[in-house]
C-alpha cells in the first residue's frame, strides 16, 4: 500500500503561510488547529489552485487528526479571517470549501 506522499503529487506552499500565517494562527491566536485546517484544505485544492473542494467534516478530522468539534471550530475561525470560504446547499449538505490567499496580489 502507498504512503500518502507517494500517492498524491506534491503541493508547492507559500512562503507566506510558514512565516507570517502559521505564527499568527498558532502563536498570536493560540489556534493551530485553524492552521493545521488551513494547511489539509490548501493540499485538498492543491494550493488553493483548484476553486474548491467538497470534503466532509469528518474527512477533514480523520486528514488532520482533530476532534470533529476542533474541526469545526477552526473552520469557524478561518471564515472570520477571510482565510477560507465555506458554501453548502442545505443544512445536511457536505461543504464546500475555498482557500483564499488575501497577501497574494491578483494579476
Amino acid at each position: 500500500m502507498a504512503t500518502t506522499s507517494q500517492a498524491l503529487p506534491a503541493v508547492p506552499l507559500d512562503a507566506y503561510v510558514i512565516d507570517v500565517l502559521m505564527p499568527d494562527l498558532v502563536g498570536h491566536d493560540r489556534r493551530p488547529s485553524a492552521f493545521l485546517v488551513y494547511l489539509y484544505l490548501w493540499r485538498r485544492t492543491r494550493g488553493g489552485r483548484d476553486a474548491d473542494v467538497a470534503v466532509a467534516l469528518r474527512e477533514v478530522a480523520e486528514g488532520t487528526g482533530l476532534a470533529k468539534r476542533s474541526v469545526q471550530t477552526a473552520l469557524a475561525r478561518l471564515t472570520r479571517r477571510r482565510l477560507i470560504t465555506a458554501r453548502r446547499d442545505g443544512r445536511t449538505a457536505v461543504s464546500e470549501y475555498a482557500v483564499l490567499r488575501p497577501w497574494a496580489r491578483r494579476a
